[in-house]
């Protein structure tokens, strides 16, 4: 029998319709949350994610400013519109689109935004609260998977997760955030040696390693949660995830597909960042 499937695009919606009453109940204050997102050069996937973030701000009556900058532009050029936009006080969340032109240092980038303003989560002050245990900003991606695992009425509490990938942008800050929610974590990547034996012990499996359809239903202890945060393109064309989903739905438990799954909740924990932090720029939250 097929497991029960996880829609990130419904559980997207319900967020963000609740993201647009707070919206409309923070116009009474006279203000809006603004998000700036900045693009340095022409890659393609980052022009489509710069402008569904542009479309979700204008669904959600958010203040949007996009600056779009050549590739060749300067880091000192780039680190002096993040110092502006750290001033303007109209915006709330500071984006800049990774990945950056070889010739910029994008550790330098993200250490220049103003922790308040970090809405991907990725400053190192906002890191090391999220190390700590302390309140933060949270890594847009992780957060939207302890929000698809809650929503499908799993209880995190006690039960074993094994995250596969250790990548800053995901592995590591979504172990933090299962340790949080009282889960014992596991955490593989490319020199564990018994993948397969640790990930069938798995309660909870969330794997984001950037390899089409790497783990099948061998992985898979049955009823086992899986979340699936890759997205890789088939010479096909057309968008798979890490996990063979056709082969795993018939093992899992709740199981999100891509696309459709945890896709849609990161740009949409992005506006829940840009909202808290604009909420605490006016003492509200």
């Amino acid at each position: 029998m097929s497991a029960p499937i996880i829609d990130g695009k419904q559980i997207s919606k319900d967020i963000r319709a609740g993201i647009q009453q707070e919206v409309v109940r923070l116009k009474e204050h006279n203000f809006q949350p603004g998000l700036a997102v900045v693009l340095v050069g022409e890659d393609p996937a980052s022009q489509v994610y710069v402008r569904n973030k542009e479309k979700a701000c204008h669904d959600l009556g958010y203040y949007s400013e996009v600056h779009r900058l050549a590739a060749d532009t300067s880091q000192e050029a780039l680190l002096e519109l993040v110092d502006k936009l750290n001033h303007q006080s109209n915006i709330h969340g500071i984006l800049v689109q990774l990945p950056l032109p070889k010739h910029i240092h994008e550790k330098a980038v993200i250490d220049a935004i103003a922790v308040e303003k970090d809405v991907d989560g990725f400053h190192p002050v906002n890191v090391g609260n999220l190390v700590i245990g302390d309140d933060s900003l949270l890594p847009c991606t992780p957060a939207g998977v302890i929000e698809l695992i809650k929503r499908a009425g799993v209880e995190i509490a006690g039960k074993h997760a094994v995250v596969i990938g250790r990548s800053n942008i995901v592995g590591k800050p979504v172990s933090l955030l299962l340790q949080r929610e009282n889960a014992t974590v596991t955490m593989c990547h490319s020199r564990t040696a018994n993948i397969a034996e640790l990930s069938r012990q798995a309660d909870i499996l969330v794997v984001a390693i950037g390899k089409a359809n790497f783990i099948d239903a061998s992985f898979v202890k049955p009823g086992a949660v899986v979340i699936d945060v890759g997205m890789n393109r088939l010479e096909s064309g057309k968008l798979a995830g890490d996990v063979d989903f056709e082969s795993v739905k018939q093992v899992s438990g709740p199981i999100t597909p891509v696309p459709g799954g945890v896709g849609p909740m990161t740009i949409t924990m992005l506006m829940q960042n840009t909202l808290v932090a604009a909420k605490r720029s006016h003492g509200l939250a």
